[in-house]
């Protein structure tokens, strides 16, 4: 009855102008029915509910294996306990959830050990016998010092993750003890592994309790640490169907944020970094402001007279990074190079030894120490066949500061850049031409890839325009690769240099630190003196921008990018063009000696294997940088006040090169390419479909109702615009061209014909959905339909006369198919 009385009395506070006459109209209410209300005969004894609260040493029992931290960590029996400082209640903290471990091919491949799955900031709140975790949100805001924060506060209402019962307090009454185990022991969606994609792709029908439990639990004096491991029954799991079982391992870390909110600094878009948005009631404009904040890490300098002079000065507090104790010995250097390559850009920033390279502490120095403290970053060292690596890290919601990070290096991963090594730079690098890279050599890639993540963990995204900042023939000038490595930027995914050709002397093939990287750091760390809020840097933010406006050095390029040629990932040379006829004469090269790197040396045709699998995924991406230009729009972000437009179509003459490139490259017989000799030591079957899958893959990627869209699009912005006409055309002049010759046509190229067909019938029928990108239009009242039937029926018309004058069998019974196939996409009936 209390619970009732109080609930009714809040109700009644937070409501009382509308329930004024309800009020009323009760009391009139009671009144008519005390006449007739009758009295219960017997009135039973009240039945007092049992104490849900209970003393502390009959909660937290004498057998309990406790850890103390930022909260108290209990287990007893099966049973874990939060022993909650009360101090701590209503404090901002962010509750972050990843994946620790999963199976194979989970997300489709692209979920990763590591990935984080949800990030949300929550507030541990006491609600008459519970506490609450409830989630809170700073996208919408505004000053408490405004009266529109009332208006904020109610109409952005958040949501109550989970309430506990309290189960004790402490003797002394300043903490609060709850039970989690149901909490952090079920499936609770908000942080699961498990997006509801993925629980529908898989058919997920739900936990097994029987096989999921709680691993570990660790309280540290920032966080909290939780190991969850979880089994699901599915109909379809991603891996190993029979079981219908999914488990993963999930980490769960609760992290005190900062008292003292650190001064956010505003983003700008044409600078590369990762971000945070906020809407801001108390604008003065007409609506909300939005606001986008940029991540990074607090970094104050100890003398700001000196730092405002212009001297090197330290941080108060320099950004850490120790090495994980599981790594080997042998690639600690390596590691710790990587950290400390950022040393020069935080000096252009004004800041002396910001980032630092630690070992890990013995026993002796540190008892305490472990990686899951948020007190430590780490480079963590993960014994796995993932070839991969990451940066993530932790950032304060409300400002955009970065608290601590764990970039993560799997231990297959060199592999990787052995194979990229060999098969991109070893026609002109003869020390690449091995299975047995040097160590030196490796130690080189290593730092590089880890100076890359490090990257990541600072607040810096992929720049996919860095690497086209260079002139393709300068990567053939040793000083000039020497000096400014292949990319303006170490984060665009530029890793060697494959366009040097054999006989170029003293070229360096594998990527380093660039001036962009140093004018990115500046403009997010340097500290601005005397400016007391994020607007009033702006100034100074604006005038750094605009110093390099123009100089593709300092160019941002968006890695989202699917249609800009100048933003790609891979790529190098700022002419796809040309790169890639220089990567295809490499690769042809390596293609010729593949086996003498490999099999002839270990006896085994293993390696040649991965390598050749490897290498046609190196000629697929070579075609791809140059389908790009194709359709493709430039994208160079501006504000008003600089001259020119954003957006400007490609050239017509640089597309139409694009095209004969295709032809010539991509689409012609790929006989060198499909080595019969590796085949046939490698694979009994499939030689031809392997092949067929690469090209139908870029035909079908230019033949897309994207990019047919972008061409129509061009047309009104210009007459001398490479048009979707143009496209189409040149698709079936290349395609077909056999037809126009009376020429045997192979079977790649009959593969490669039927192929085209099916895409054509494809945009005759299908419609496109409305995506983010923005590339939707409708395609049944857009010109695609008239222009494919057009090029079909011209198509049809020209195999009717090629049939009759074929010279082989195959030939002709091809052509007469393609007729048959035609005819059924114009006329179904």
């Amino acid at each position: 009855m209390k619970k009732i009385f109080i609930l009714t009395t809040l109700a009644a506070f937070i409501f009382a102008p509308s329930l004024t006459f309800a009020q009323k109209q009760w009391h009139k209410d009671e009144k008519k029915n005390k006449k007739t209300e009758v009295a219960p005969a017997v009135t039973p004894p009240e039945k007092k509910p049992e104490a849900t609260i209970k003393p502390y040493d009959k909660v937290i029992t004498k057998g309990a294996i406790s850890d103390d931290g930022l909260f108290t960590v209990h287990k007893v029996d099966k049973k874990y306990y939060f022993e909650i400082p009360n101090k701590l209640l209503n404090k901002d903290m962010l509750l972050v959830s990843r994946l620790s471990k999963l199976p194979s091919n989970l997300g489709g491949g692209y979920v990763n050990a590591g990935s984080e799955t949800n990030e949300q900031l929550v507030v541990w709140q006491r609600f008459q016998d519970k506490i609450l975790i409830k989630l809170k949100s700073y996208t919408a805001v505004a000053n408490d010092s405004l009266p529109i924060s009332i208006s904020v506060k109610n109409n952005n209402y958040e949501p109550t993750l989970y309430a506990f019962d309290i189960a004790a307090f402490s003797k002394d009454s300043a903490n609060t003890v709850i039970d989690v185990s149901k909490f952090y022991g079920s499936d609770v969606k908000a942080i699961s592994g498990l997006s509801a994609n993925m629980r529908e792709a898989y058919k997920v029908k739900g936990m097994d309790d029987s096989r999921s439990f709680i691993t570990a639990m660790k309280s540290f004096p920032m966080n909290i640490e939780v190991i969850q491991d979880f089994t699901y029954n599915a109909g379809k799991p991603p891996v190993l169907e029979d079981t219908e079982t999914i488990s993963i391992q999930m980490n769960q870390s609760m992290i005190l944020l900062p008292e003292k909110m650190m001064q956010p600094r505003l983003a700008d878009p044409r600078v590369g970094w990762f971000t945070m948005s906020q809407y801001d009631y108390g604008s003065e404009e007409l609506k909300s402001d939005s606001k986008t904040y940029i991540r990074r890490w607090r970094l104050e300098p100890k003398d700001p007279v000196a730092y405002a002079n212009g001297e090197l000065v330290e941080p108060i507090k320099p950004i850490v990074y120790y090495i994980d104790p599981a790594t080997p010995e042998k690639l600690r250097k390596y590691i710790k190079q990587g950290i400390e390559e950022w040393r020069k850009p935080f000096e252009t920033a004004g800041f002396k030894n910001a980032i630092i390279a630690k070992d890990p502490p013995t026993k002796e120095e540190d008892p305490d120490f472990s990686p899951e403290d948020m007190r430590y970053s780490v480079i963590r060292y993960v014994a796995s066949t993932t070839r991969n690596a990451v940066g993530p890290s932790v950032s304060d919601p409300r400002t955009g500061e970065i608290i601590g990070s764990d970039v993560i290096w799997y231990h297959n991963h060199l592999r990787s850049y052995r194979n990229r090594y060999l098969l991109e730079t070893g026609a002109a690098n003869p020390s690449a031409r091995t299975l047995n890279t040097s160590e030196e050599e490796m130690g080189e890639m290593m730092r590089f890839v880890i100076a890359h993540e490090v990257g990541h963990a600072l607040g810096f995204p992929h720049n996919m325009g860095a690497s086209c900042a260079y002139d393709t023939e300068s990567y053939r000038d040793a000083a000039f690769t020497q000096k400014n490595g292949i990319a303006a930027s170490l984060m665009d995914y530029a890793r060697f240099n494959y366009i040097a050709q054999p006989g170029d002397k003293g070229v360096r093939f594998i990527r380093q630190m660039g001036p962009y990287d140093h004018y990115a750091v500046n403009w997010g760390y340097r500290v601005i003196p005397n400016s007391v809020s994020p607007e009033a840097e702006v100034p100074t933010l604006d005038k750094w921008i605009l110093e390099k406006a123009g100089d593709p050095m300092y160019k941002f390029g968006k890695q989202s990018s699917s249609f800009d040629p100048t933003s790609q990932t891979e790529d190098i040379g700022n002419s796809s063009m040309k790169a890639s006829s220089y990567g295809l004469k490499n690769l042809k090269y390596v293609a010729e000696h593949l086996s003498e790197w490999t099999s002839d040396v270990t006896n085994s045709y293993e390696d040649l294997d991965e390598l050749y699998k490897e290498m046609l995924d190196v000629w697929s991406r070579y075609v791809g940088h140059v389908v790009t230009n194709v359709g493709g729009v430039n994208e160079d972000t501006k504000k008003p006040n600089q001259k020119g437009v954003i957006y400007t179509v490609v050239p017509k003459v640089q597309q139409q090169e694009a095209m004969q490139w295709l032809q010539t490259n991509a689409f012609s017989s790929p006989t060198w390419l499909v080595n019969v000799k590796t085949l046939r030591n490698t694979d009994y079957s499939g030689y031809t479909e392997r092949f067929r899958n690469l090209q139908a893959r870029h035909l079908n990627n230019l033949l897309s109702f994207d990019r047919i869209g972008r061409l129509m699009d061009a047309e009104i912005l210009g007459t001398d615009n490479y048009t979707a006409l143009d496209l189409l055309r040149d698709m079936r002049k290349g395609i077909w061209k056999e037809a126009n010759t009376a020429t045997t046509v192979s079977i790649y190229r009959r593969n490669l014909q039927r192929a085209y067909i099916e895409r054509m019938e494809y945009l005759m029928k299908e419609e496109i959905k409305p995506s983010r990108s923005g590339d939707y239009y409708n395609v049944s009242q857009s010109d695609v339909r008239a222009l494919v039937r057009g090029e079909l029926a011209t198509l049809k018309s020209a195999l009717g006369t090629a049939k009759n004058s074929a010279v082989n069998t195959e030939t002709k019974y091809h052509y007469a198919d393609c007729i048959e196939r035609i005819a059924l996409i114009l006329d179904p009936k």
